[in-house]
């Protein structure tokens, strides 16, 4: 589709003459952002309460977050890890600082696709086993091994030949499944706390706790994915910290560089103690610029006290936004979900007409919420008032 004659092309129109066509795209081109607001081509200020898929930690245009970024581009953009940095070994220490204390050793890498891939191939190495176990409804990525335990991606979109390893999906929830299926043949289990794209479903307590305890019992390794719900999002810097238990490996990424790509695989002193030189590898992992803004991102959450707004903002959005189509919230912190009396998408575009960025999720009834940490009571009134004005 083009431009009318004398009229600037739109980012979309542009798009779609050169880029594959995998995305479904919302009707607005953003041109800058400012805190929780995006500021759009023609002049719209939206408020966004998705943050580019749960990426965007202290929202846009964070004063230390870019000073960061900016001064380490001008120092070093770049350099392997064939040699030591400052920067990137500073970045590894602050993650094990906020990570649950078993977790002592980091892996950095691109993404939360390719941070899962590397944590499952060193659930298999450290093993010897060659199954593994996830649970029903999750989503771990898009590559050959963490699509393959992300629940239904064979029956849709998976694309390879076969699957790496044998997978088997525990029932969601299901503690006497998981105690049964968790046997000594499995190399991983692999969850996330608070399911993200199944609509911001928080695992319930003995089924975590079950996870665990059976892991340990028949030496198969647990596997955290804190890619969407980590980083602060979900009230502590990771959301096992809210079940009480502590995985083998955990994976992050999205909010980690607040919109730098960037990724974590953190595991124990004894996991780290069976690799070798060559055992994992990136290129572009642990690069300058991404190391320096996860410093920036852990030192605001920690200086700017986004813990506790975090948890004050869920405490709100409970409290004021069960309004309108709005039946119940689900999910923890800033992960949460609005389980609605009708179908979500319709409400997500009437919520963009009021200005207001929400997200789906593969449960056509509940709008996902990733808003920014930093986001403030006055946009939590903003929205259970655009609610109300929706009904029932």
């Amino acid at each position: 589709m083009s431009a009318a004659p004398g009229q600037p092309a739109d980012a979309r129109d542009l798009e779609s003459a050169t880029m594959v066509p995998v995305y479904e795209q919302l009707p607005f081109v953003p041109v800058r952002g400012e805190a929780c607001e995006i500021v759009t081509a023609d002049g719209r200020r939206i408020l966004d309460l998705y943050g580019g898929h749960a990426v965007a930690a202290l929202g846009y245009g964070h004063p230390a977050l870019t000073e960061a970024i900016r001064a380490q581009a001008g120092q070093l953009i770049f350099q392997s890890n064939a040699l030591a940095l400052d920067v990137r070994a500073h970045a590894a220490r602050r993650l094990v600082d906020v990570s649950p204390p078993t977790l002592a050793r980091v892996f950095l890498v691109n993404s939360g696709a390719e941070a899962n891939e590397n944590a499952l191939r060193l659930a298999c190495m450290a093993t010897g086993r060659g199954r593994i176990l996830a649970v029903s409804h999750g989503f771990h990525g898009r590559t050959a091994a963490a699509a393959a335990v992300t629940w239904k991606s064979s029956a849709s979109w998976y694309g390879f030949p076969r699957t790496p390893f044998d997978v088997d999906f525990i029932p969601r929830d299901d503690a006497a499944a998981a105690a049964s299926m968790i046997d000594d043949s499995v190399a991983g289990v692999i969850f996330e706390p608070v399911q993200g794209i199944a609509g911001a479903y928080a695992l319930a307590q003995e089924f975590v706790t079950t996870l665990r305890e059976r892991c340990s019992r028949v030496g198969a390794l647990l596997i955290a994915d804190e890619v969407q719900c980590g980083m602060g999002r979900s009230g502590q810097f990771f959301a096992v910290e809210t079940f009480g238990i502590e995985p083998d490996l955990l994976t992050t990424a999205k909010a980690l560089g607040g919109g730098i790509p960037c990724g974590a695989l953190l595991c124990t002193e004894a996991l780290s103690g069976r690799l070798k030189y060559g055992s994992l590898g990136t290129t572009f992992g642990g690069g300058p610029v991404a190391a320096a803004a996860i410093v920036a991102v852990i030192d605001a959450i920690e200086q700017e006290g986004l813990l506790g707004n975090v948890r004050a903002r869920e405490a709100e959005i409970r409290a004021h936004c069960i309004a309108g189509p709005v039946l119940a919230v689900r999910g923890r912190g800033l992960l949460l979900g609005l389980v609605c009396d009708r179908p979500a998408a319709g409400i997500r575009d009437e919520l963009l007409d009021m200005d207001i960025l929400t997200g789906t999720s593969s449960d056509p009834h509940v709008l996902r919420l990733l808003p920014p940490l930093v986001l403030e009571a006055g946009h939590v009134e903003r929205l259970a008032n655009a609610l109300a004005r929706l009904g029932r």
